[in-house]
């Protein structure tokens, strides 16, 4: 039977970056681009219907566009899964209660808005069942399946203006987003909003749905998005705000005890604190918060009640993660499920409690996971890249390793494919952002992280959760606090130092990525600690603490929870911990790359260390901008193109002869076997 195949055109130059084109020589940046995943979760209150959504990428080579995110079912008895949406994206996925249907937000083909549509589980129909004058951001159902609560942005009339220019004043007439009550049986009914003071990022009803409980800001303001949410409860009936929260400092998730008297909040422990990673208790009728388990030595991600007196947890501890039940008062905390290697990330309980889990694995990314009530552990019960069964992968294992003053630090090594025990291979270091994240144990390859493509190509790849990390307790991730570009990324040295010493890195090899906090880690690593790394790709990263500062969205956000201090009262010390500072000592050749619409670090970053370098040193160095793009790249062909970049730089100046590789990528006509 003649086999069938697909002519691709990739951008690749081929005398510096060999993309290899069959399963067995591991994974390929082409395979990469084409990985599907699945997204967000659902469990109906019978535990008999799941939901689930499949984030499917756009092909990078016909169009620069971000991944769709498509709608299935899975009947759990029969466990057969179906597609439901695949032409469009949705969101705001919900089963309705009392009803045999579930809801979603779309906006179809004749629609002014992102509105809601009904689809029906018995003869698989999609009706519109409410719209509004702007978009639906998101909404919740009461339990009487009539009413929701839901976000939309505030309607603006428009200005007209007798110049035929209008300038942008900036921070200034900003769009709010608002919450409305709605009851969506009742004909001719209109919305009624509810008139709290700023911008409301969450609205969940009480199980009575008697009040609402509402998580705003004070303006839609990044920075106040982060720092300065409040949970106000406000009445049905009269829409007057009956108790605000007591907290400050992130927040997170949240939800109400099944006899409505409590509210269950991840957040952060005070103002200070990076994470929304603790648990509160809330007494709805006063607002006053209980922390409950202060001590524990990881961070909570996700939690649900499981009574009035018990809630389901959703923990990281170390590269781990932990399902398990919790007292409300911080007692009885056991564990139930803790599989080294299944990497959950978010899960749904059904009344009877059946789990359906979003996870991933070392050799696998983003599945749909069913443990029902009487299983010991998930099952995975999709697979959404059987192709990916058939690529041969590089080994993953958790290292430890203990600092000169005495941290442990953990963190994550891809062995090379093929990797042979004695032999010394070139390094490639992925330092997360933050610094208030932590790396997995699980699928750990991505457009900007080389992973198992790096693994492909001969390098060991490694992920440190250096000291700032979360998922260690909150001591931990505020351990790098006033100490920017300090203890924590000589931490990254030290790894670095441990992988040479036991036989696995090359030290004359050794590379950094990494972006936001971690390119500020590149950068830093690339002037620094230039004389250790032999090549660095930054991305969206910061040079210059001073005029960072000044530029990004988050300006109280780095006080709070990074510096500590203002840069006025020591601007000295902000120069001398921005790389910019050291570039005289740099001799790695960098690659920089960045999203010219970054809000979060501004571009003039890149530019600033860009310009230094260029004009100081004869290091090899290049800028790229990626136009449309923000504090990440999120289109198909702006990831494709970031991923090649990256592995032609590490190819070139860990394994090459050292001149520098041209500018453009070629375009070479393959035949990739389907």
């Amino acid at each position: 039977m003649i086999k069938s195949f697909q002519r691709l055109a990739v951008f690749v130059v081929m005398m510096f970056f060999a993309v290899t084109v069959t399963a067995q020589n591991g994974l390929t940046p082409i395979q990469l681009s084409k990985i599907q995943s699945v997204g967000s979760v659902y469990i109906s209150e019978d535990g008999n219907t799941v939901a689930y959504t499949k984030i499917v990428p756009a092909d990078p080579f016909e169009k620069n566009a971000p991944a769709s995110s498509h709608l299935y079912i899975m009947d759990v008895k029969s466990g057969e899964s179906r597609a439901v949406i695949t032409d469009m994206s949705v969101s705001g996925i919900a089963f309705r209660p009392g009803y045999n249907s579930l809801t979603y937000l779309a906006k179809k083909e004749g629609d002014d808005t992102r509105s809601m549509y009904e689809f029906s589980l018995e003869d698989d129909e999609s009706t519109k069942l409410f719209a509004f004058e702007t978009n639906i951001s998101s909404y919740e159902w009461a339990a009487d399946g009539s009413h929701i609560v839901f976000r939309a942005a505030q309607p603006t009339a428009e200005n007209e203006s007798p110049l035929p220019y209008q300038p942008e004043i900036y921070e200034e007439g900003l769009s709010e987003t608002w919450a409305y009550m709605q009851n969506v049986t009742k004909e001719g009914h209109e919305p009624h909003r509810i008139p709290v003071v700023g911008t409301v990022y969450s609205a969940h009803w009480s199980p009575d749905y008697q009040k609402v409980a509402l998580g705003v800001a004070p303006t839609s303001l990044v920075d106040d998005s982060f720092m300065s949410q409040r949970i106000m409860i406000v009445d049905h009936e009269t829409r007057e705000v009956l108790a605000e929260v007591d907290h400050v400092g992130k927040l997170g998730q949240y939800a109400w005890s099944p006899d409505g008297k409590h509210l269950a909040m991840i957040a952060a422990a005070t103002i200070n604190d990076p994470i929304d990673g603790r648990i509160k208790i809330v007494d709805v009728e006063d607002g006053s918060t209980t922390l409950i388990q202060e001590d524990f030595k990881g961070k909570f991600d996700a939690l649900a009640w499981k009574d009035k007196n018990t809630l389901y947890y959703l923990a990281s501890k170390g590269v781990h993660s932990e399902l398990g039940t919790l007292n409300k008062d911080g007692s009885k905390m056991k564990a139930m499920v803790q599989k080294e290697g299944l990497n959950l990330k978010s899960f749904a309980v059904s009344a009877k409690g059946d789990f359906v889990f979003d996870a991933n694995t070392p050799t696998h990314p983003d599945e749909l996971y069913l443990m029902k009530r009487k299983d010991k552990e998930p099952k995975r019960v999709t697979n959404s890249n059987p192709w990916l069964d058939d690529v041969k992968l590089g080994k993953q294992e958790v290292i430890t390793y203990t600092t000169k003053d005495g941290f442990e630090i953990e963190g994550l090594l891809i062995y090379p494919l093929g990797y042979e025990e004695g032999t010394r291979y070139p390094l490639i270091n992925v330092i997360h952002g933050g610094p208030e994240a932590h790396y997995d144990n699980g699928w750990l390859t991505a457009y900007s992280m080389a992973g198992q493509v790096g693994a492909a190509e001969g390098f060991a790849v490694f992920y440190p959760n250096y000291r700032g990390s979360t998922g260690r307790g909150l001591e931990f991730a505020m351990s790098s606090q006033g100490d920017l570009a300090g203890a924590e990324f000589d931490d990254i040295v030290e790894g670095v130092d441990h992988l040479i010493e036991i036989g696995i890195a090359d030290s004359d090899k050794v590379g950094v990525t990494g972006g936001s906090y971690g390119g500020y880690a590149t950068a830093w690593m690339s002037t620094k600690y230039s004389h250790r790394f032999a090549a660095g790709v930054m991305f969206v990263g910061i040079s210059n603490n001073l005029s960072k500062w000044g530029t990004s969205d988050i300006p109280e956000e780095l006080y709070h929870v990074h510096a500590r201090k203002r840069i006025w009262d020591d601007y000295q010390d902000y120069l001398e911990r921005s790389p910019i500072f050291h570039v005289d000592n740099s001799q790695t050749p960098l690659l920089i790359m960045h999203g010219k619409e970054d809000t979060r670090v501004d571009p003039g970053q890149s530019y600033e260390l860009y310009r230094h370098i260029k004009t100081r040193t004869d290091t090899p160095v290049r800028l790229v901008l990626y136009p449309g793009e923000g504090h990440g790249n999120r289109r198909a062909t702006a990831q494709f193109d970031y991923n090649l970049r990256m592995l032609r730089w590490f190819n070139q100046y860990l394994k090459g002869d050292k001149e520098r590789p041209d500018a453009e990528l070629e375009v070479e006509e393959m035949t990739i076997e389907k």
